[in-house]
């Protein structure tokens, strides 16, 4: 038998488990971030965020072309394609910081409507999602929002599977696979919406084939610009398991295989639409803790929904799109 080691304080997890007639969740997940396995993953999402920064400003100082810093800051100001990509950003991280997916499906969308190859919008999305998942991340360790369990699980698979779609995709277009994707996603959304309809029981146990999944969708996430949230959040929350833990651990892990991908995407791809990278950054950085807090005040049900009818109508959309 477990001995389970119960927080019994009045927080805001337990009493919605006790209106749904489910026991006290455990210590390990309402302090969550304490765990030194935690907080080694934080303190590194720190480090790599800053390293990049700085790899990016001494490129950004040292052009090649005898252009300054200054101005191609002052040019990229003065683009509409910038803007364009701040508002998207922050529209895209909100909705992803909360749910742990679609990020990536509604920046790519916006690039490729732009002209962008699929490998250079996903090429640009990846990088720019480090930045975001990073903050993201960051911000749902110390809201008690993830399951190390689960994010170790996860972490290795899903960098796998995100490194070889990455390489694939910079070879071959990846759209061909995208409406078995689309509609694969929409039963899955659908029937995370059917579990609102009926008394929720959350499962306390460990998930089952996760590192199959964090396989599938670190290379469905690279091939098709986005589908790391929709593949594994949905699966997970799909089959029972708890959405605030697993939207933050899914946050978690997606910083790394996406620093991952961005990397061997900066190596295969030649061109990046850096305007966009860099609107794409700033929008979701304003975005990421506001929409981990929401994460953490909604209610279990209202998550479902939400869920649910995004992934429902993101793949719709998306299915409508391959089968023109």
């Amino acid at each position: 038998m477990k001995i389970r080691d119960l927080d019994l304080s009045d927080n805001p997890i337990n009493a919605e488990h006790q209106a749904l007639g489910l026991p006290p969740v455990e210590n390990a997940l309402t302090h969550s971030a304490d765990h030194p396995v935690l907080r080694f993953a934080m303190w590194s999402v720190v480090f790599l965020l800053m390293g990049v920064t700085i790899y990016l400003g001494t490129r950004l100082f040292n052009q090649p072309d005898g252009h300054t810093g200054f101005q191609i800051i002052a040019q990229t100001l003065e683009s509409r394609a910038f803007w364009n990509a701040v508002a998207v950003g922050l529209l895209a991280q909100t909705v992803d910081g909360a749910l742990g997916m679609a990020y990536g499906i509604t920046s790519t969308s916006f690039l490729l409507a732009t002209g962008s190859s699929p490998a250079v919008a996903s090429a640009a999305v990846h990088i720019a999602e480090v930045f975001t998942t990073g903050v993201s991340g960051i911000t749902h360790i110390k809201l008690g929002n993830v399951n190390k369990n689960l994010f170790l699980r996860l972490l290795v698979p899903g960098i796998i599977g995100a490194s070889t779609g990455a390489w694939i995709v910079s070879s071959v277009d990846g759209n061909a696979i995208k409406p078995f994707i689309a509609a694969y996603l929409l039963v899955m959304g659908l029937y995370v919406i059917s579990k609102i309809f009926r008394k929720i029981r959350t499962r306390h146990e460990e998930p089952r084939h996760v590192a199959k999944l964090g396989l599938l969708g670190g290379f469905v996430d690279a091939i098709g610009g986005g589908g790391w949230g929709p593949v594994v959040t949905t699966t997970l929350v799909g089959t029972g398991h708890d959405p605030r833990m697993t939207i933050g651990s899914v946050n978690l892990a997606e910083f790394f295989l996406t620093f991952v991908s961005a990397g061997v995407f900066a190596m295969l791809v030649g061109e990046s639409p850096w305007p966009t990278v860099a609107g794409l950054v700033i929008g979701g950085l304003f975005a990421a803790p506001l929409a981990a807090m929401l994460t953490k005040r909604l209610h279990t049900k209202a998550l479902l929904a939400l869920v649910g009818t995004v992934i429902s109508l993101i793949s719709l959309y998306n299915l409508y799109q391959a089968l023109q």
